[in-house]
């Protein structure tokens, strides 16, 4: 108890953890959707050879999962005995009763810490394809192949204008824009978004943004670069262009060498669109600092530092160098929902990890905290420290789902079988459900 209260806050959430029957699952970044349907549909990920990524759906007026498809399979790749579809590093978005999303690489090499495109492949392999964007219907269990990227790099971020009927991508490792149109299924190459990348180490090293919004009434999409800079792609011109006036590099957010591996950098970690305000709302992976940007205006405006308590008073930045991607907005259109980490303390101390990273990891260990943010009021709350039935931390999460019908839902890390294991939680709504 005397620990607990060293970090400070409520005294937390107690969760469910789900088997989705994959023993081999790693972690998800994003990968997630609340449906319509009232369903939770959801990717794990293997970092294996010789296996695809798998969708899942969680129906919980039946408290059922069931499998849906393999995504070699989805891209008619099974047997190929090339690099995996082994992962979806994008939200699944919903649009006319399918749900939109791409494909990534999962299987790496790690090269001085770093992650790598597994170039040559093993012997025996063929290099990885190129991820898919796929469309999954959610009433017929159908799943169609739109397009491939013909540079053969996974997709890391993607976005939709539905009204337009678009798609837009961030491929990795070398940070390729793209877009698709999705009725006469053309794919264009709009070129590098930011330096190299993270195909190379040194000064043309750039982490690469993880989030892309669109703004509905114009069909412009922003997104950033480890620098600080906001970029928006002109519909009307089928082009790019920077953002001039305004920038994310805030005194708040720190101080970051662009080239410099195991952070973001300036980027957003995640962003939205919020209609009501017609402005994005985001997070600043490394500090955490929510803040709004009005592309009318131009104009980024710092609100709150949306970390935990615990983090707050600390002083210091969370465990996960990357920051946090389980960060959306509620099914009520004015709640945000973050997944978000805080100190450990034990004897009244806090417990200290690693100082550096040249991957996007976590440097120790970590409570997980769930944090709302009411956005017409600028309520923050923190409803405490996140633990499994026999007192477990949930570890590695940077997936995003709120039920319609309650619940907060994520993927996590949990031992199962000797082993850790990726799959699916349930966090008490306490906005809806009177926990916490």
């Amino acid at each position: 108890m005397r620990d607990r209260e060293a970090a400070g806050g409520p005294r937390g959430l107690v969760v469910r953890v789900f088997d989705s029957g994959f023993p081999i699952a790693h972690d998800t970044y994003n990968g997630m959707a609340a449906a319509s349907d009232g369903c939770i549909y959801y990717v794990l990920c293997p970092e294996t050879l010789d296996d695809g990524g798998r969708l899942y759906r969680y129906d919980p007026a039946a408290d059922e999962i069931r499998f849906l498809l393999d995504l070699n399979e989805a891209c008619g790749e099974a047997g190929l005995k090339a690099i995996p579809q082994s992962k979806v590093h994008v939200p699944l978005i919903e649009h006319e009763g399918k749900l939109y999303f791409a494909t990534h690489v999962g299987y790496y090499y790690r090269v001085d810490g770093m992650e790598t495109m597994p170039e040559p492949p093993p012997q025996g392999y063929r290099s990885y394809p190129g991820g898919h964007f796929l469309a999954y219907d959610m009433k017929t269990g159908g799943c169609e192949d739109l397009a491939v990227d013909p540079g053969g790099e996974g997709i890391l971020t993607m976005a939709m204008d539905a009204r337009r009927g678009r798609f837009y991508g961030i491929t990795w490792p070398r940070g390729r824009f793209l877009r698709l149109d999705l009725a006469s299924r053309e794919l264009r190459d709009l070129g590098p978004v930011s330096e190299l990348g993270e195909s190379v180490r040194g000064p043309r090293y750039r982490t690469l943004c993880r989030a892309m919004v669109v703004d509905p009434r114009n069909g412009s999409v922003y997104y950033t670069t480890s620098e600080g800079w906001i970029f928006r792609y002109r519909y009307e011109r089928d082009a790019i262009e920077r953002v001039e006036g305004e920038d994310l590099r805030k005194d708040y957010f720190g101080v970051w060498a662009p080239a410099s591996p195991g952070h973001m950098g300036y980027n957003w970690r995640q962003a939205f669109w919020y209609e009501p305000e017609q402005v994005i709302y985001g997070v600043h992976g490394n500090s955490g600092y929510l803040f709004r940007f009005d592309p009318a205006r131009p104009r980024v405006e710092v609100l709150e530092r949306l970390t935990s308590l615990a983090s707050k008073r600390s002083g210091m930045y969370d465990q996960f160098s990357y920051g946090y991607l389980g960060f959306t907005l509620g099914p009520d259109g004015r709640t945000i929902y973050y997944l978000t980490g805080g100190p450990v303390y034990r004897g009244g101390k806090r417990v200290e990890g690693k100082k550096e990273t040249a991957a996007g990891e976590s440097k120790g260990e970590e409570n997980l905290h769930l944090i709302t943010y009411d956005i017409p009021a600028g309520r923050y709350q923190d409803h405490g420290p996140v633990f499994f039935e026999d007192g477990g931390r949930p570890a590695w999460v940077n997936s995003i789902a709120v039920g319609a019908g309650g619940g907060v839902y994520a993927i996590t890390r949990v031992r199962r079988g000797g082993r850790e294991v990726g799959d699916l939680m349930r966090i008490p709504d306490p906005l809806r459900e009177g926990a916490g």
